[in-house]
């Protein structure tokens, strides 16, 4: 099973100033394993296709990883910012599920 080292992005809405509200972006560095790491390329109506992943990683969470799982946008994988889908939460660890390339906001 591959190792897996790298930043976990999270984006939270926090109020900057009274009434203001912004999103903002923070990453932590965690490490696990990838538990399925996989592929898929869609797009026939499409010049270009996309590429997805359906990669499961397995993340030893650190106590703000377990409190913030909900704001888990993205993970850094083999150099590329990855969505993640879904969280489950699997004491002490967080299984992410990653889909399409993340193109949002980052620190």
């Amino acid at each position: 099973m591959p190792k897996f080292h790298g930043p976990v992005g999270y984006v939270e809405t926090v109020e900057t100033a009274p009434g203001v509200w912004q999103e903002v972006a923070t990453e932590s560095d965690l490490y696990g394993n990838v538990e399925r790491a996989s592929r898929t390329l869609s797009g026939a109506d499409k010049v270009n296709d996309d590429i997805s992943v359906e990669n499961v990683i397995s993340v030893m969470a650190d106590a703000y990883a377990q409190e913030h799982f909900f704001a888990i946008r993205y993970v850094k994988w083999a150099g590329t910012n990855w969505k993640v889908t879904s969280v489950t939460v699997e004491r002490p660890r967080l299984i992410l599920r990653l889909g399409g390339v993340y193109n949002g906001l980052t620190p």
